[in-house]
């Protein structure tokens, strides 16, 4: 199985961006995030802390992005 890096918040919403997600709005330290096709999702982005790599999965999942392993 792969390994995935523990990333902070703020990380995981750059990538997202990346992938033409924008910031749709900000509840307290909760992003929501929104595809122009539809796709959405929330990035918890507490600081100091890092999200794990079974959150990390889970939110690709739910966006429907795909990780390149080699």
């Amino acid at each position: 199985m792969t390994q995935f890096p523990s990333l902070k918040g703020k990380q995981i919403i750059k990538v997202l961006k990346k992938a033409n997600f924008e910031v749709i709005r900000v509840k307290g330290s909760h992003h929501f995030l929104k595809h122009s096709d539809g796709r959405c999702t929330v990035v918890p982005a507490h600081p100091g802390e890092t999200i794990g790599p079974g959150l990390f999965l889970k939110i690709l999942r739910i966006v429907n992005l795909h990780v390149m392993t080699s």
